[in-house]
């Protein structure tokens, strides 16, 4: 592995790291939305339970993302560009579990095809707007 990083330039290591950190936090993340939305159902619908999952997992996200994904100074433009890329993959992600809903996944398992297809969507957002 060191040999195959000593060969790439300084550009794509720097790339590969944010992949390989962003995957970190996004796997943490995600945990935590997960957990918190599966806390939630015993009380709420999916929808309200997905969405106090979201809030959790943002502030989470949020400050790991700027510290240690993509190491950027947490300021009020950043902040602007990371609520947006989230507000579009909030949207995604209510449209997405509403449609493996409606396909007959269970209420418990419909985040995780939802997660397959966010997750990847929100990599790009959020490094377009954290690192423009």
């Amino acid at each position: 592995m060191k040999d195959i990083l000593g060969r790439l330039d300084e550009t794509k290591r720097r790339w590969l790291g944010e992949v390989v950190r962003f995957g970190i936090v996004g796997i943490t993340a995600t945990l935590i939305q997960y957990l918190v939305y599966w806390v939630c159902l015993r009380w709420f619908s999916p929808g309200l339970s997905l969405t106090v999952g979201y809030v959790v997992s943002f502030l989470y996200n949020f400050y790991a993302s700027t510290h240690f994904t993509f190491r950027v100074k947490a300021n009020a433009r950043h902040g602007a560009g990371f609520l947006l890329s989230h507000g579009v993959n909030y949207l995604l992600q209510m449209l997405t579990l509403q449609f493996f809903l409606w396909l007959g996944v269970g209420e418990q398992w419909a985040p995780i095809p939802m997660f397959a297809i966010c997750v990847p969507v929100n990599f790009l957002l959020v490094r377009y707007f954290l690192k423009r």
